[in-house]
């Protein structure tokens, strides 16, 4: 595995593709800030002038394995860079390394400009929450559809309704884990909200108190 020092030199610059039509959305580390380019609007935001980063893990139905970074500034504005980019009508190709030794760099460039920026893991809140709430309510009523199949003899139903609640967990396990609300630090990016694993930035950045 490459050190964090040399992950954020590969990590300078990053583009993909939101959608098949338009421009690819590219960003680059500069010496002056982060400089992005996304359709025909351009800006450098100065490192000190980011005030928050948040990440998190956002599958979609062609890319099971996506993750995101919203980037805000001080004035308002927001930016959002992707790990996947659109490559025809059918292929939405992820982009791993890229994305992952970008992110570590901006956080390392973020922490050298001496930033105060934000910086959140997940789902807001009151979403988690909500989430939280709704699959509760469907544990509940997965139950009541197990308990009645079983009370009726309905032993194929019973075996449909373990299998789907099976599926399910396991699918949605992983997004509900990944995307729980917590604050994190420069030197402590959440490795669970980067592809390929875990991200040290000790040697790169300074201790957030």
């Amino acid at each position: 595995m490459q050190d964090s020092g040399a992950e954020a030199a590969a990590g300078a610059s990053y583009a993909y593709k939101a959608s098949l039509i338009g421009s690819a959305h590219r960003f680059e580390l500069t010496e002056e800030g982060l400089s992005w380019h996304i359709g025909g609007r351009s800006g450098l935001w100065r490192y000190d002038e980011i005030s928050a980063i948040r990440l998190s893990f956002r599958p979609v139905s062609m890319q099971q394995h996506r993750f995101r970074a919203d980037v805000s500034h001080a004035s308002g504005g927001r930016i959002r860079i992707l790990s996947t980019s659109w490559q025809t009508a059918a292929l939405m190709a992820p982009q791993d390394n890229g994305f992952r030794n970008f992110i570590v760099a901006l956080h390392a460039r973020m922490a050298q400009a001496g930033s105060q920026a934000e910086l959140t893991a997940g789902l807001g809140r009151r979403t988690y929450a909500t989430m939280l709430a709704f699959l509760a309510a469907l544990a509940v009523a997965m139950t009541g559809l197990l308990v009645r199949a079983l009370a009726i003899s309905e032993f194929a139903g019973a075996l449909f309704i373990i299998g789907f609640a099976a599926l399910f967990a396991w699918q949605i396990g992983g997004f509900v884990r990944r995307n729980q609300p917590r604050s994190y630090s420069f030197d402590r990016v959440p490795s669970a909200l980067l592809p390929n694993g875990r991200v040290a930035l000790g040697a790169m950045g300074r201790n957030q108190t």
